[in-house]
């Protein structure tokens, strides 16, 4: 099959955007869609660790936990729980504010909150972790293990992100 040629005086095609171009609008649309796509996977770790929290309290061996093992599992549970909550505020940031034309203020607040959400969700993970080792390996050897997940955490989470940042920003001056 063959297109059919343009009509007379119908006027030229209008050339692509130079790669990389996006105006403001775009831009915006575009991060707040990543971000809402990265906030899906990052709920699904979130509802994991909560399912197992959750599990956990109804075991038979649950009440025969320490206090302090206890008082890890409600710390956790409730780091969870408000981690979930933080994780979905851009979700709901961005029903709210439908067809808002501060998109722009959306994503960047968005962004920050999605930040938070990954800090509590680091500190959801480290403390399900300690509990499941203090029960398992014993408290002398869950906590300096804990101290490592939560140095990864911080490194792969945090620190890497910024010094990457740190470096572009070099790079490009």
């Amino acid at each position: 099959m063959t297109s059919a040629p343009p009509p007379p005086n119908s006027p030229p095609p209008a050339a692509p955007p130079p790669p990389g171009w996006e105006n403001p609008a775009v831009r915006a649309d575009r991060r707040l869609v990543e971000l809402l796509q990265e906030l899906r996977v990052l709920q699904t770790g979130v509802q994991i660790v909560f399912a197992f929290l959750l599990g956990v309290a109804f075991t038979p061996r649950f009440a025969e936990l320490t206090d302090a093992q206890q008082d890890v599992y409600v710390a956790t549970l409730l780091l969870a729980v408000v981690a979930a909550a933080v994780l979905a505020t851009p979700v709901a940031l961005h029903r709210g504010l439908y067809r808002h034309p501060g998109k722009e203020r959306i994503v960047t607040v968005s962004a920050r909150i999605a930040q938070t959400g990954l800090l509590l969700l680091a500190a959801a993970l480290t403390g399900a972790a300690l509990l499941v080792l203090d029960v398992v390996l014993g408290t002398a050897a869950a906590v300096p293990i804990t101290c490592l997940i939560a140095l990864i955490f911080a490194a792969l989470w945090f620190v890497l992100p910024w010094a990457v940042r740190r470096a572009t920003t070099h790079d490009s001056s």
